[in-house]
């Protein structure tokens, strides 16, 4: 049996006539009784009998009915979800996001969820070197990254470029204008990140630019715990725009560093020449519109 001759038995059943199931599913008599008797020959028994003018459903008739009902209900359902997935209204997002991610991100994903209520979504968090494995392995579809990076093996929309900023305690002597690199190479600094990872070389990549030797105490990539540090005068720290957006409720105080050599891209990745989800296309979308409307995190 197959779908559609469940389909042909549910009009027979529910018509009780051979004639007006035929009219329901727009087809002649004899190719419907056909079917009706390919069935019973299947299953080997009879499902429906004449009683008058109308038709009967036998018990193992009315058994098949009850799952025909059922298996079509589920075909549909496939069939809907599937147009969805297709079209974006549900399915997954994954996405990866860099460890100072977006500044509008959580309002950009609320937004997103409103338009479409039914997708659900995995957010994975990390520096961006990992993040492209992660695309790589199709662990996430969407990666938010710090550029540069080698990025052969995938397509990339570039989404902005933010400044970086010098932070100390409010209880030091404050700037009385933009800093340079060459204003503070002999504080104490701390870096927002580790060994290895992209902050730590962007910044250091930008004094050897300059010529300058930084004043290096600590690295911390826990954002939290360097503000605090920096709060409680144990260090200095240079760190990128979104940080400060991000993390208002310090006791520190942020001064812009004018130094072209220092600044952050920051883009939207995924695999080059591999199918990109409709739900992924909506969000790209999505992104890309939002950024261009809320000046706050478009630099």
């Amino acid at each position: 049996m197959d779908i559609r001759q469940l389909r042909y038995f549910i009009a027979i059943v529910e018509e009780r006539k051979i004639s007006a199931a035929a009219e329901r599913l727009h087809i002649s008599q004899p190719p419907l009784s056909q079917q009706l008797k390919a069935m019973e020959d299947e299953l080997g028994t009879k499902l429906i009998e004449r009683h008058g003018k109308f038709l009967g459903v036998t018990e193992a008739g009315k058994a098949l009915y009850k799952y025909a009902l059922q298996m079509t209900q589920l075909m549909e359902e496939a069939r809907m979800e599937v147009k969805e997935v297709g079209n974006g209204l549900s399915g997954g997002l994954t996405i990866g996001i860099n460890t100072f991610s977006v500044v509008g991100l959580p309002k950009l994903l609320h937004q997103f969820h409103k338009e479409y209520p039914k997708v659900t979504y995995k957010i994975h968090q990390n520096e961006s070197t990992h993040l492209c494995q992660l695309v790589r392995d199709r662990i996430v579809e969407l990666a938010i990254i710090r550029l540069p990076l080698e990025l052969d093996d995938f397509s990339t929309i570039h989404l902005y470029t933010e400044p970086f900023y010098f932070i100390t305690s409010n209880k030091k002597q404050p700037f009385n204008h933009q800093v340079m690199l060459a204003d503070i190479q002999n504080r104490p600094l701390i870096l927002p990140s580790t060994e290895g990872l992209g902050v730590y070389y962007m910044i250091l990549e930008a004094f050897s630019k300059a010529q300058l030797h930084p004043n290096i105490i600590a690295e911390c990539s826990d954002i939290s715990l360097l503000l605090e540090l920096v709060a409680c005068q144990f260090g200095e720290a240079i760190v990128p725009e979104t940080v400060i957006k991000q993390y208002k409720n310090y006791n520190i105080q942020a001064f812009k560093i004018s130094d072209k050599e220092i600044s952050a891209n920051t883009g939207l990745i995924w695999l080059k020449d591999h199918y990109l989800s409709k739900t992924a296309q909506n969000f790209t979308q999505q992104l890309t519109e939002y950024l261009q409307q809320n000046t706050d995190i478009q630099h």
